[in-house]
């Protein structure tokens, strides 16, 4: 199986086992929406799972009898919720990798436009990240997807980097674009404090940090080592 097709069944794994029962008609679809909904806003305001199901049932506008008709548990409502956002984030960035490699016709026209790109995702997502980290430390059903969709993040950019790979002599490019990303990864996951309590990440600080790391690892993919 590929890289992408076990991020996506891991991650398809996850959303099914956390659904008792799923919705059929209009009416019960959009209440389980709003359920999703309302738990991903609980988490994100408070940067935690420090909610109860009768915060949810009052933000989204349901009963908790229709809560626990679709999830047996609060930790299965919270699988739901990281599934949905695990895919958002994935489909966002094979999106985002498409658009970067067409409009890139060399290793340098790429490199910062990638950085960029990828960077303002990380950005962007760096809240709901942060949670499915934290949860991941301890819970394996989310640990599991979580580093499938991680690795599959790396893969695709390591092959969105080799397109240009008659323009790195080493011996390895292959090698040379993984490291390349783990250093891209590393440097803005340490900046946004994914995996870590959120520091508050300076925005001109952040925006001369992608410059300078575009120029770094263009000239570590250029060397011949």
């Amino acid at each position: 199986m590929s890289t992408a097709n076990q991020s996506l069944a891991a991650t398809a794994q996850l959303a099914a086992a956390a659904v008792t029962r799923h919705p059929r008609q209009g009416r019960s679809r959009e209440s389980f929406e709003r359920m999703l909904a309302a738990t991903r806003e609980l988490m994100l305001e408070r940067a935690s799972e420090d909610f109860t199901l009768q915060d949810v049932s009052e933000r989204g506008s349901v009963s908790i009898g229709s809560i626990y008709l679709r999830f047996e548990s609060k930790d299965n409502l919270i699988h739901a919720v990281i599934a949905e956002a695990l895919t958002d984030i994935g489909s966002g960035e094979a999106a985002m990798l498409a658009e970067v490699v067409g409009a890139s016709k060399s290793l340098a026209d790429f490199v910062p436009r990638y950085v960029e790109r990828y960077s303002s995702m990380l950005a962007d997502h760096a809240p709901m990240l942060r949670l499915v980290m934290n949860r991941a430390s301890f819970d394996p059903a989310v640990s599991v997807p979580g580093k499938a969709t991680a690795a599959q993040t790396a893969k695709a950019s390591v092959d969105a980097m080799l397109r240009f790979k008659d323009e790195m002599p080493a011996a390895d490019p292959a090698a040379k674009a993984l490291a390349a990303y783990h250093i891209i990864f590393a440097t803005m996951a340490r900046h946004l404090s994914l995996g870590s309590t959120a520091e508050g990440a300076d925005a001109a600080a952040f925006g001369a940090l992608r410059v300078e790391l575009a120029e770094m690892v263009l000239a570590y993919l250029r060397t011949s080592r």
